[in-house]
């Protein structure tokens, strides 16, 4: 069974938000990166790019499948997680430590869109 952390928020596409102030960290759930396998690449956006809640800011690339990353709120990106440019087996090594992207977060009120951890835990169950 996939790890869950708590307090974290997440998506029906398995990214993971976690709220700090006014920025948020974005990454791939547990169960995502199950799902995809042995991760080999992921694609980072730049910083200062611009994203709406839901749209792609990336991609991960397996050795199974490739896949969008999608960002869970929408903001800035204030800095990119450029350890997993040399390194993306990170997100499988470790999905909640090896986070993506953290982002200016435009409107906090979009975060209410999204699944508690408990939530996330019913619906990846029932995936």
């Amino acid at each position: 069974m996939a790890k869950i952390e708590k307090g974290l928020l997440y998506t029906e596409d398995h990214e993971w938000l976690k709220l700090d102030g006014e920025y948020g960290y974005v990454g791939l759930s547990d169960f995502a990166q199950h799902q995809l396998g042995d991760i080999v690449y992921i694609e980072l956006p730049e910083v200062d790019d611009e994203f709406e809640a839901g749209e792609s800011l990336g991609s991960v690339e397996s050795v199974k499948t490739a896949a969008d990353i999608n960002t869970p709120v929408g903001g800035v990106v204030v800095e990119v997680n450029e350890d997993l440019d040399a390194e993306p087996e990170k997100v499988n090594a470790d999905p909640y430590g090896a986070w993506i992207v953290k982002i200016k977060v435009a409107d906090s009120s979009e975060a209410d869109a999204l699944m508690s951890d408990e939530e996330y835990e019913k619906f990846s169950e029932e995936a």
